[in-house]
């Protein structure tokens, strides 16, 4: 007889997301490790008289999700005014208000996911439309993708932009074509605001957002939502060596129950002593439950505001096709001498010349350092251009998309993303099922707080591309199956992050990460799997969260 395990889980429907075994009934767990996949006839000789055994009443079971981009530490703030839902300018004044009538005495008047096409006419707000409902109270609004900000002419005062002043450490901010003046828009705000230095300057400032105890509010916030939908790992993509302090916080307090995976953001200007500082935190924070290392870069930004990089111009315009951030031949440049440091790369990328941009640089690290399993990502993969699909294969390159944001409420018709790309290039927008078909590795995620967390969301729209309250679906060609999609986020997701021979699957000698659900999302129809919860969450044999 074996040594008895500490935990048995019996009477499940495993799906096991390995084709060596894909479906079980039974798990046993010992010393954090999976020593047993099986049936529950086989389960029993792993259990003794200190083995929990947990029944699941022929429940699901999956591997624990790996979200392989989720911003737990940007997360959402209950301090601030929410703009989720309010679609039009007036609604955003309603709520400002409200939030204003219980907050009398506040200093700031801060508000997060506002959405671009709430703006009449499709244009971008300016500082008057705040002004109206703000008064003296300096006003700042984050857009829902967190790229953009909007402030109140207060606000302008109080952060010393005016038409001298437009070039800032937390964003670039647009300015009226006429008078030179600021109009209180404030683009490029994830790549500046975002950053170390950004932040810093935000605190110095007196913005209240971006106080110490605010970050680890939200933090702490969305990590115990990871482990209620039943996220195991969460690769946090974007953060700061000073933003280290916050996850050794959480994981001291007791907050960090799910494994994380923490990417560092090289921003425009970062130098080799900073590259140093990187590998030296990539050496301290190395374990199974925080990892620290890859680099995450931008090469474009969103179609939304027209910032993303297109291979034509967009949709109305005779020229404008947006920028990349570097010159392709710097950057190329650029990632060859990531690469040769042994770098992993997750550049942000949405339009198909920003995508192919990244894909050609990776080509020409590749021809410079010769080819190794570097895994680099291109995220977000929006608007890809059809000759640029197989290349992901061939290179190498993870594909590492969020499901959600090609909904047809968020992305489609009548939405600013559809309609600032145009029609004719619709059958580029998120091509899931083009790049399974080509064999390249996808990996899902949430974008959190860009898009909602629960897996389940994500996994919906993956299958159907249909909005969540049900109707037509855009792009139906580009849906997957929904063992592609839990394959995405759980398989697809440990292989982008090198973290296959651990997690990813329910196999004998990984570690015991897994979800027991409240329905058998394979046995229902497509509707149903948005609302099934995770009602036991297991990370290292552990049991971390019961419904």
């Amino acid at each position: 007889m074996p040594t008895p395990a500490d935990l048995v889980l019996r009477g499940a429907r495993v799906h096991t997301v390995d084709p060596r075994l894909p479906e079980a009934e039974a798990l046993a767990v010992r010393d954090g490790r999976i020593v047993h996949v099986g049936t529950d006839a086989e389960a029993d000789r792993w259990t003794g008289p200190g083995t929990r055994v947990v029944e699941a009443g022929g429940r699901l079971v999956l591997p624990g999700f790996i979200d392989a981009h989720n911003h737990v530490r940007l997360g959402s703030d209950d301090a601030c005014v929410q703009l989720a839902g309010a679609g039009t300018l007036t609604a955003v004044h309603d709520r400002i208000t409200a939030w204003l009538d219980r907050h009398p005495d506040a200093d700031w008047v801060e508000a997060e996911a506002f959405d671009y096409s709430a703006m009449p006419g499709g244009r971008m707000p300016h500082a008057r439309d705040l002004d109206p409902v703000t008064g003296d109270h300096p006003a700042l609004v984050l857009s829902y993708d967190v790229h953009t900000a909007w402030l109140n002419t207060a606000a302008l005062r109080r952060l010393g932009i005016d038409r001298d002043h437009t070039a800032l450490p937390f964003g670039d901010a647009d300015t009226d074509p006429v008078t030179g003046e600021p109009t209180g828009f404030v683009r490029n705000f994830a790549v500046k605001g975002l950053s170390r230095d950004g932040h810093r300057a935000l605190r110095e400032l007196g913005v209240p957002w971006a106080s110490p105890d605010r970050q680890y509010g939200r933090l702490a916030r969305s990590l115990d939502d990871a482990v209620r939908f039943g996220i195991t790992t969460v690769v946090e993509p974007q953060n700061s060596l000073d933003d280290l302090a916050l996850f050794t916080r959480a994981r001291a307090e007791g907050r960090l129950r799910s494994r994380l995976v923490a990417a560092l953001f090289h921003p425009r200007g970062t130098t080799d002593a900073d590259l140093d500082a990187f590998e030296e935190a990539a050496r301290r924070f190395s374990d199974d439950r925080m990892r620290v290392g890859p680099l995450k870069l931008y090469i474009d930004d969103v179609v939304e505001p027209r910032t993303a990089a297109l291979l034509e111009p967009y949709a109305g315009c005779r020229h404008h096709r947006g920028d990349t951030y570097y010159p392709p031949e710097e950057f190329a440049d650029l990632l060859a001498r990531l690469d040769a440091r042994g770098f992993q790369c997750f550049v942000h990328a949405t339009g198909d010349r920003g995508i192919r941009t990244v894909l050609d640089a990776v080509a020409h690290a590749r021809a410079t350092n010769g080819p190794r399993d570097a895994r680099h990502q291109v995220v977000h993969v929006e608007c890809l251009d059809p000759a640029d699909v197989p290349r992901f294969a061939e290179l190498g390159v993870v594909a590492c998309m969020q499901p959600r944001h090609c909904a047809p409420e968020i992305a489609g018709p009548g939405q600013d993303w559809a309609e600032n790309v145009g029609a004719h290039r619709w059958h580029k927008a998120w091509p899931m099922r083009s790049l399974h078909r080509a064999d390249a590795a996808l990996a899902f995620s949430s974008d959190w707080n860009v898009a909602e967390m629960d897996p389940m969301i994500g996994l919906y729209t993956a299958v159907t591309r249909r909005p969540l309250a049900g109707g037509e679906p855009w792009c139906p060609e580009e849906t997957v199956d929904l063992t592609t999609a839990v394959h995405g986020y759980t398989m697809g997701s440990a292989h982008a992050n090198f973290l296959e021979d651990e997690l990813g699957s329910l196999t004998t000698g990984k570690l015991a990460d897994f979800v027991v659900l409240s329905r058998d999302i394979f046995a229902v129809a497509p509707e149903d799997i948005p609302g099934t919860v995770a009602e036991t969450v297991v990370v290292g044999g552990e049991i971390v969260h019961e419904a």
